[in-house]
């Protein structure tokens, strides 16, 4: 790693599109922020950081991600407190989770200094695109890609790493209609589902498609193996309340370590309920619906935070849940969240990392 690593070049834009933006009117992940980060890797090590006037990149036909699938990324928020500091929740996570799905994918990790450095100067510098309204944020999308211009099935040379920003607003509008999945398969035991490669989103797409067809939001993914056990939902983790107890399935090399997922449980065992991380199979979800001990049901993700599950279709029979505005545990740790993260509650596990 050079000794001048930290040096962060900044050109800042002459153009800034913030008065064109609506705080009241955010559509999620359509609209950009004025700047970007852009770190190359050759030669062995990371080269001199940049922030650029966000705007295209220029790529060779050749380019070895778009060929053999060398691409991963995270996701991340900012949120802007009651006293106007501007905040990141739990970034040092993404930083290491994104260096767990560099090593899956024979990618190089970025060391946390140049990570964090780059990370804080970027959204400092675009402090004023992070929304002011609660459950309101700034959407971040860390991404690396394989750059070498080279049609050969190895691992890259070089690589790009980049940063954006898109102010978001709530990702789902209303409680979502989900199909548990018999046939299609997220991942499996011993691939990469566990690392946020892009390929892993791409091939679930089509399945997704086909329930969307039918009226449903998104699939309940379910192990690849027997379709017997729920593993995902959509591109969330999920969980359900069963009987007073939080259960979620347990992590494996087949589900992503999500970051809303850990802080969900930990919010949980502070308050006292008792938590279970285990296999879940889908007929224990149908005996609990049929017993009226099923009481909420949600996926847990940066961009959705809560999402709560309206109703679950599996083998053409629809189990509907309790009403959201009747669910006790969804809407406190959600509530519990945006405080948090706005400043209006005590961050006791030191999520919150201001930016300045």
């Amino acid at each position: 790693m050079q000794s001048d690593i930290m040096t962060i070049h900044t050109q800042v834009t002459t153009a800034s599109r913030l008065a064109d933006l609506d705080m009241e009117n955010i559509q999620f992940g359509k609209i950009f922020a004025d700047h970007m980060v852009s770190i190359d890797y050759a030669n062995g090590e990371w080269q001199t950081p940049q922030i650029l006037p966000y705007g295209p990149i220029e790529l060779s036909p050749a380019t070895a991600a778009l060929h053999y699938g060398q691409a991963l990324f995270e996701g991340m928020k900012a949120y802007k407190t009651v006293d106007g500091q501007v905040v990141l929740f739990r970034p040092q996570a993404n930083w290491a989770r994104m260096n767990e799905s560099a090593k899956r994918l024979c990618m190089p990790e970025i060391p946390e200094e140049l990570f964090m450095e780059s990370l804080k100067q970027l959204i400092a510098l675009d402090a004023n695109w992070v929304p002011g309204k609660v459950g309101n944020s700034l959407y971040i999308r860390p991404f690396m890609f394989a750059s070498d211009a080279l049609v050969g099935v190895r691992p890259s040379e070089t690589y790009k790493f980049m940063i954006f920003c898109s102010p978001a607003s709530q990702y789902y509008a209303e409680p979502v209609r989900v199909k548990i999945e018999e046939k299609y398969t997220r991942s499996v035991e011993g691939g990469a589902g566990y690392a946020k490669a892009a390929g892993n989103y791409g091939a679930s797409l089509y399945p997704t498609k086909l329930a969307q067809e039918k009226g449903f939001h998104q699939v309940i993914w379910t192990d690849g193996k027997e379709h017997n056990f729920i593993e995902e939902s959509g591109t969330m983790n999920v969980m359900f309340v069963i009987d007073g107890k939080l259960i979620t399935p347990a992590l494996s090399s087949s589900i992503l370590a999500g970051i809303t997922r850990d802080s969900v449980l930990q919010l949980a065992r502070d308050w006292g309920m008792p938590v279970e991380e285990r296999r879940i199979s889908v007929q224990e979800i149908v005996d609990a619906h049929a017993a009226g001990t099923l009481e909420d049901a949600f996926g847990t993700g940066t961009a959705a935070t809560i999402a709560p599950i309206k109703s679950i279709m599996y083998k053409e029979h629809e189990m509907e849940l309790p009403a959201v505005a009747n669910r006790t545990f969804s809407n406190k740790v959600a509530a519990e969240l945006d405080k948090i993260r706005h400043g209006q509650a005590e961050d006791v596990h030191g999520w919150m990392v201001p930016v300045q």
